[in-house]
């Protein structure tokens, strides 16, 4: 406050006194005092200046550029005299004081994302525009983000609004082919802008009615051909980089909040035209993309996701149902799941049907004509679209018949549409069979039924989920079945051709005996199960948890990585809040049951370490620590504690009554079975004993007691069915003669040293005297040719068998970094 006067003081003394030159210098100093921040009370030191008459103010302004030119003034007083210049010289008579001084300040602002008001920039894009210049695309872009951080600032709106050109901001590749194609005339131009005006959740029926003219001007297939044509070039990196601050998110890889107004509205426009399969295409594309996470922020821009599920919503068709049903599967975000969840919920009440059905019925076939196969005939070459395990492949062969490796000349120049659409129908299923493997192995939990018809149509001769059905067990009538020789049969191969109930089969019902002569009925018939049911791992009761009566420690005292927890919680169907560093509480992790009326929750929390070092830029934990598995009521209130740690409490409203967790005696088996598996896979994917780079413990060493203790000790219920199954690889594998399985390793004798692989982790450790190799694998390791195997989407499987692979050939290795520790 006394700075503030003080200033205002020197304005009136040096203007009575006639030392207007002078007076620059006293508002450089005026700007080192606040930093160049221009907001609050210093507004009224503006506002005192901007009061003088012009002549004076420019004696001020011919100060300031003589301060600009000191020897002593260095950069930032420079800019403060390039911004203080703009002020003071408005609504005077032209004169460019400084100007190519100016654009280069408005060059480096360009590459920012955005700034705060109360550095006062508008100034010098208003000096420019005095002088009759366009300001530069990018400035544009950046004054425009500038705004939404304008809180109660009216310049620097007012200035944004006299930057009309271009359209959109440019930096996105998007956006700039947008602005490329909408040259073309002002009809596109003024559609490019009403898809600006998208900045609520929802369109109005006045913006809409608007939209509709606009498309109807233009054609409404070159419309959806030009969106689709922008919409597909969303999420690429950006044309060229904005600077980033050291504790800022990644404004690179975020979407443009100005041109996020536009995706909106382009997602609306694509709702209003007739439905396409591409449009459905385009919009659950552009959903999942918007759902990115980008560092230090989360997803990239969740009302641009949403907005791309209502659009699917308000369009009636069935490609369009069906991108609302896959996106169901896939998406964790709360908010987006909510909204789809509505859209299918809407769905299923105009059609008299529940939830899970709408979700069966809205599967296409994609233009299958058998299960998992069509064939086409494009001019003289036929291709066979056949859905091969997890894959969609086309299969091409020419007028002899002959097997060709790529698609002939003849399809590409005669048949472009139709090559463009099995193209996109091979994408569409390998989407569709991922998210439709997930939502059958959700099913364990939700305990469906299903008549035998009914699960004939919508599982077993469905086109698409059919084969995914038929590499599954069931249950018909109590009797166990699967799918081999064009029929279901029972473990003996007796067939069966009819029933009344049908079941998805769980080995936590079935005896020991019952479950390994499956997984050899399995073998005999070469099924590749999609997921884990016939090797399942089963979590009995222990004694030890009768003894502890209301809670599990099985998955207790883990240290995980809390970014990749919070991720795999979320895709099982879990709700977490990610632990922060700050004096503040949160539930524990917890999923919901609504079939049992149960909750079941594991508690966990934060480890930043002693002094909090062990944390992101963001102040998230970049770790955690385990504890309980307990069960509750679905209705029971929530449990809080400290995200750093500390006793978990009942959060008790309105005089309500603290409910006990349940005897875990009295949760069905299936659901315990479940629930720990759920755990299980938390603590082998995020555990920091899978890393092998830890062998140091981490940061100051704090974990290697627990890092070994993981890394190479007892398996858990995971591995212990890897090891089942590698008992009946191995004799098929290439090196069999060269592994044994002993205990919890698979040990491998190369020509330099014997290998001891841990079965768990994929940790190794090498003759002599147990010394620790570190070999660090691929993100995404494919599992060598070992024949057969039972079930898909094992990694740790595919890392160790890629390990012994190298290891057992030890002298043909060249990777610098492995051969200096053998």
């Amino acid at each position: 406050m006394g700075h503030v006067q003080r200033f205002k003081d020197l304005i009136r003394q040096r203007v009575a006194d006639g030392d207007l030159e002078e007076l620059a210098a006293d508002l450089l100093k005026a700007a080192a005092v606040n930093n160049g921040n221009w907001t609050g009370l210093w507004d009224g030191v503006l506002a005192r200046l901007l009061e003088l008459p012009p002549d004076a103010r420019s004696r001020v302004a011919d100060g300031l550029v003589t301060q600009y030119h000191s020897e002593q003034a260095g950069p930032i007083a420079r800019e403060n005299a390039l911004v203080l210049l703009g002020i003071v010289s408005r609504d005077l008579p032209p004169h460019d004081r400084l100007a190519a001084e100016r654009l280069s300040l408005l060059d480096k602002v360009s590459r920012q994302h955005s700034f705060w008001y109360g550095a006062r920039y508008e100034n010098l894009i208003e000096a420019e525009l005095a002088a009759g210049r366009p300001i530069a695309p990018a400035v544009v872009a950046t004054v425009r983000r500038a705004v939404l951080h304008a809180y109660q600032n009216e310049d620097l709106p007012r200035t944004a609004k006299k930057l009309t050109e271009p359209p959109l901001n440019v930096g996105e590749e998007w956006a700039e082919q947008a602005l490329r194609d909408t040259d073309a005339g002002p009809a596109w131009k003024a559609l490019l802008a009403h898809t600006a005006t998208a900045t609520a959740a929802k369109p109005s029926a006045k913006w809409d009615k608007q939209a509709a003219a606009l498309i109807e001007a233009l054609d409404p297939d070159h419309v959806r051909e030009a969106v689709i044509r922008w919409l597909v070039l969303v999420g690429r990196p950006r044309t060229f980089e904005l600077e980033r601050g050291q504790y800022e998110p990644d404004v690179n890889g975020a979407y443009d909040p100005y041109n996020a107004n536009a995706l909106r509205g382009l997602a609306w426009l694509l709702s209003l035209l007739p439905p396409h399969p591409d449009t459905a295409r385009t919009l659950g594309a552009l959903v999942e993309t918007s759902l990115r996470k980008v560092a230090g922020l989360g997803p990239r821009n969740p009302k641009v996701a949403n907005a791309g599920v209502n659009a699917l919503a308000r369009i009636d068709s069935e490609a369009a149902l069906a991108e609302l049903a896959r996106l169901a599967t896939r998406v964790t975000y709360k908010n987006t799941a909510k909204l789809l969840d509505t859209a299918l919920e809407a769905r299923a009440v105009a059609l008299g049907l529940s939830r899970e059905e709408i979700e069966e019925l809205a599967v296409p076939a994609y233009g299958l004509t058998e299960i998992g196969r069509a064939e086409h005939q494009l001019g003289e070459a036929t291709v066979v679209l056949e859905v091969q395990g997890s894959k969609a492949v086309l299969a091409w062969s020419n007028a002899s018949g002959k097997p060709v490796k790529s698609v002939p000349a003849a399809v590409r120049r005669d048949h472009v549409e139709e090559l463009k659409e099995l193209k996109a129908a091979v994408k569409d299923i390998d989407k569709m069979l991922s998210a439709q493997s997930e939502r059958l192995d959700r099913q364990f939990l939700a305990d469906r039924t299903w008549s035998y018809a009914t699960w004939r149509e919508r599982y077993l001769d469905h086109p698409l989920v059919g084969t995914l059905a038929r590499r599954l067990l069931w249950t018909v009538d109590g009797t166990t079945v699967g799918y081999a020789e064009g029929s279901l049969r029972t473990a003996t191969d007796a067939p069966v051709t009819d029933g009344t109930e049908v079941r998805l089969w769980h080995p936590v019902n079935h005896t020991p005996t019952e479950i390994v002569a499956w997984r050899d009925w399995l073998e005999r018939h070469g099924v590749t199960q999609p997921f884990k049911q016939a090797h399942r791992e089963v979590y009995l009761l222990t004694d030890a948890e009768r003894t502890t009566g209301t809670y599990s420690n099985r998955f207790a005292a883990h240290v995980l990585r809390q970014h990749q927890f919070h991720s795999l919680a979320a895709a099982r169907g879990w709700r977490n809040k990610l632990r922060l560093a700050v004096d503040d509480e949160a539930p524990p992790p917890s999923r919901d049951l609504p079939r049992w009326g149960l909750r079941a929750e594991y508690w966990i929390e934060g480890d930043g370490g002693a002094d909090y070092t062990d944390i992101t830029d963001s102040g998230t934990f970049l770790r955690l620590r385990t504890d309980q598995v307990r069960f509750y009521p679905i209705d029971a209130p929530e449990n809080w504690a400290h995200c750093a740690g500390g006793e978990y409490r009942m959060w008790l409203r309105d005089g309500a009554d603290p409910v006990d967790p349940l005897p875990l005696t009295e949760i069905p088996p299936l659901v315990l079975s479940e629930v720990l598996r759920d755990v299980d896979l938390f603590v082998g994917v995020a555990s920091i004993g899978n890393d092998p780079t830890w062998q140091d413990g981490g940061p100051g060493g704090r974990f290697r007691e627990y890092w070994t203790s993981y890394g190479f000790g007892e398996l858990n219920q995971s591995a212990e069915t890897r090891r089942l199954l590698l008992d009946r690889l191995i004799p098929r594998l290439a090196i069999a003669d060269r592994c044994t399985l002993e205990g919890r390793f698979l040990h491998v004798k190369g020509d330099r040293h014997t290998y001891k692989i841990h079965l768990g982790s994929g940790n190794i450790l090498r003759t002599p005297n147990d010394q620790y190799l570190c070999i660090v694998p691929t993100s995404n390791p494919s599992t060598p040719q070992a024949g057969y195997l039972p079930y898909e989407g094992d990694r740790m499987l595919a890392v160790i068998l890629s390990k012994a692979m190298m290891l057992a050939k030890d002298t043909k290795i060249t990777d610098p970094t492995i051969l200096s520790q053998l």
